[in-house]
């Protein structure tokens, strides 16, 4: 086993890693950008080392900084967890590549195979596992579009190869929107993958989301192709409750397979991935066909289409899920396999007990079409106990919010004995949850509980999106609901006589904790307090002013002419274009640039028609919300 491990991300599933190492024996590192100094992976590392300013592609993102930290801190393996450089077969190649260091994940060669989505879809159609109908090469102009939809009908998906969570994935309901949404398919690509390649998918009108948790290694000679021996299915968990491609609700066993279409969709995602000489954990996603007439209590049959979507090449968000059915920390069965130990699970070994459903606790206003919140501070963070409830986090009562990366605070995992069970202590626990100063979805998860469709297991991806009533949703924010804090601490209580300071200090980028008791001297301000965010009190995020000219006027103190308009970004985010330039005629309504937040692309129009003066950014740059964007007059 290793003796010292780089977690190279942040968050919940920083402290996941970590968490497992520990059990194991093994010092764990982490890496964190200016925006994460005092984030929760940071406090539970043993050790830690800064990799860059707060933009993600300067720090988290930037591979060979996170290398250089692993080498400085003596680190022996490097686990990627989910997101950032998780599926970057680059980054794991030069991981492969530094001697001294182990990659915790399947090889770079089976991440350049399956995580691109054509070449994904060549490896599975010749093993014999069903595919979407659709391209196994990319396509590169409009006519392909309006072929494929000539033979196979509309809507059509376009996917990016790189994507994933649907990112990268725009609908073709018609000819007439395909060039709009190839080129939003193929920029959202090279913005987040550094590849605008693209591929087509006949859309399907009612499909559910199962994907099948495996884990694989190289069998006892470890020098040979993988055989479906070599690889373990953990049963299957069904991700149907979506908004917008991104998954909100996870439950297993799903609750809309028969055993016989069960075991299946598992043999194919054996089969699929063997294949492939995959090893150490991934996903293989599926689409199935849901039958919108289906009686609840009449699981769908083995005869039911089911098709592959895509393979994961890393640990999902919702791997807790599989964990608490079938008892098998698969973050360990991760370290056995990258350190040469194998797997200590056969596939008869597996069995899946009772039922499970993760909820993510992400701070986003649901009544605002779920969107993220732009600051707070937990000032209650109370999270629930008891028998089946488990919650995975990193944020402790008194953090600040980062809301340069995601919106997740935590995950909230419930088990029981059956589903009905399940759904019932979820409700409990739901309602235990005790978060104030931070906007949440818990009220729209206690929603869903009680939610016919939902509780019927008859919902598809669709659902929420198409048919969820939004007044529902904003009568359950009223009723549960909670209002975003405005970051700033509460007053020391006065008592001076003896103050206690903690000073967070870095040498050559690694990060040391200093604890210093004086006496008769005022309390030095905790992040978040006026004034103690690195700028002056009053700075707005980051330090810099706030949005206000002399006359009081929100114009990011850019000089707005008599009857003009600044147009500001609404929320935190990257521009992934601009549509305008200085001396441009708008018209009200006209989209000024499109700004990516929280995997989706948002257009940022203009309230009134005028003359562009200015435009303040450029693609890829990243905004705060309230930044000037563009000054019309």
């Amino acid at each position: 086993m290793f003796d010292k491990v780089l977690v190279a991300n942040r968050g919940e599933i920083a402290v996941r890693v970590m968490r497992a190492c520990e059990e194991l024996g093994v010092d764990t590192v982490a890496v964190y950008s200016d925006a994460d100094k005092h984030a929760g992976h940071v406090r539970h590392a043993d050790e830690a080392y800064n990799v860059g300013p707060a933009r993600a592609a300067e720090s988290y993102l930037d591979g060979e900084a996170v290398v250089d930290a692993a080498l400085a801190a003596g680190a022996d393996a490097i686990h990627p967890g989910y997101g950032f450089l998780a599926e970057n077969a680059d980054f794991a190649a030069r991981v492969e590549g530094t001697e001294g260091l182990t990659w915790v994940g399947p090889t770079s060669d089976a991440m350049e195979r399956l995580g691109e989505k054509t070449k994904a879809r060549r490896e599975m159609a010749a093993a014999d596992v069903p595919i979407v109908p659709g391209t196994t090469e990319p396509v590169a102009d409009v006519g392909a579009v309006h072929e494929f939809g000539e033979e196979y009908g509309y809507p059509i998906a376009i996917k990016a190869e790189g994507g994933g969570g649907g990112r990268g994935m725009k609908i073709v309901e018609d000819p007439d929107g395909a060039a709009d949404a190839l080129e939003s398919a193929k920029r959202e690509g090279e913005a987040y993958f550094s590849n605008d390649s693209v591929y087509l998918e006949r859309y399907l009108e009612t499909p559910r989301h199962v994907e099948v948790q495996i884990v694989g290694d190289e069998g006892e000679a470890g020098d040979g192709p993988a055989d479906e021996s070599d690889v373990v299915h953990l049963g299957e968990r069904d991700c149907s409750l979506q908004r917008r491609h991104q998954k909100v609700i996870e439950e297993g066993p799903s609750p809309a397979l028969s055993d016989e279409l069960r075991e299946r969709i598992g043999e194919a995602a054996r089969q699929g991935v063997a294949a492939a000489d995959y090893t150490n954990a991934g996903t293989v996603e599926f689409l199935v066909e849901e039958d919108p007439d289906r009686d609840p209590d009449d699981p769908l049959g083995p005869e039911t289409d089911f098709y592959f979507l895509e393979v994961n090449t890393r640990i999902q968000v919702e791997h807790t899920v599989t964990e608490e059915l079938t008892g098998i920390d698969i973050v360990k069965q991760q370290f056995r396999v990258a350190a040469g130990a194998g797997l200590s699970i056969e596939q008869d070994d597996v069995e899946l007990e009772g039922h499970a459903i993760e909820f993510r606790i992400n701070a986003e206003n649901a009544a605002a079409e779920f969107q993220p919140a732009s600051e707070g501070r937990l000032e209650t963070y109370d999270p629930p106990g008891g028998i089946g409830v488990r919650v995975d986090d990193a944020l402790r009562q008194g953090d600040e919010l980062v809301t340069d990366y995601d919106s997740m605070i935590a995950k909230l995992i419930v088990r029981g004995k059956h589903r009905e069970e399940c759904l019932a202590r979820s409700r409990r626990a739901l309602a235990e949850y005790d978060v104030e100063g931070v906007v949440t979805i818990i009220p729209f998860h206690r929603l869903m509980l009680d939610d016919g469709r939902f509780v019927d297991g008859t919902h598809t991806t669709k659902y929420l999106d198409e048919s969820v009533d939004p007044d529902r949703i904003a009568d359950a924010q009223d009723r549960w609901g909670t209002e975003a804090s405005a970051g700033n601490a509460a007053d020391a209580d006065g008592d001076e006589a003896a103050t206690e300071r903690e000073f967070t200090v870095e040498v050559n980028g690694k990060r040391f904790e200093v604890d210093l008791e004086e006496h008769g001297a005022p309390a030095i301000p905790a992040p978040g307090d006026v004034g103690g965010s690195g700028g002056p009190a009053g700075s707005g995020p980051g330090g810099r002013p706030p949005h206000a000219t002399d006359d009081g006027d929100e114009s990011g103190g850019v000089d707005v002419a008599e009857g003009g308009e600044a147009v500001e970004a609404e929320m935190q985010g990257t521009i992934l274009s601009v549509a305008v330039a200085e001396g441009d005629e708008v018209a009200a309504g006209d989209v000024v640039c499109v700004l990516e937040a929280m995997k989706m692309e948002n257009d940022v129009v203009a309230e009134r028609g005028g003359t562009v003066t200015a435009v303040h950014v450029a693609e890829g740059e990243s905004v705060d919300m309230g930044d000037v964007l563009v000054v019309l007059e």
